[in-house]
């Protein structure tokens, strides 16, 4: 019996500089918001919620579920999918016309919004290599434990 074959995972692509350098400066307009990498694209997080990131050559835009509607239905939005028929729920793609218009601003806005009535997210420690080897390195310098002469004991005294 044969195993199926597995889809390649398709290759990403960048997005286009002129895509990043508007990305960014749409984002400067929101004064909380923090911009870094997410999967190799530009993001942005406010409270570590990400409400707003490129894709490829598509902006997308996290939305509750009635400005997503909203979103959709005034822009003829589709919901985002990084891979198909993988949706992300609350993330929508921004159509080019509406990238291009000042409408743009007040959708981040809501966007950014939205993210911040949502839970903050904790930052994550970040562990870099060589703290991890060194860790790892410790753990298995580490002799194992010795039993305590009472256990040991009171074993030999069950058995007997």
């Amino acid at each position: 019996m044969s195993t199926p074959k597995k889809e390649a995972m398709p290759k990403w692509e960048r997005s286009p500089d002129e895509l990043v350098s508007d990305f960014a400066a749409y984002i400067g307009s929101i004064a909380d918001a923090v911009t870094r990498k997410m999967f190799g694209y530009p993001a942005a997080f406010v409270n570590g919620q990400m409400f707003a990131g490129l894709f490829a050559d598509d902006m997308i835009l996290r939305l509750s579920e009635t400005d997503r509607a909203a979103f959709v239905e005034q822009t003829g939005a589709v919901l985002f999918e990084p891979l198909p028929g993988r949706a992300m729920r609350e993330y929508v793609v921004v159509p080019e016309e509406v990238r291009a218009s000042p409408a743009l601003a007040h959708w981040l806005e809501w966007s950014a919004r939205y993210a911040r009535s949502l839970p903050p997210k904790a930052a994550k420690k970040r562990v870099t290599k060589a703290k991890a080897k060194k860790s790892k390195n410790a753990r298995q310098e580490v002799p194992p434990r010795k039993r305590s002469r009472a256990k040991a004991s009171s074993k030999r005294k069950r058995s007997r």
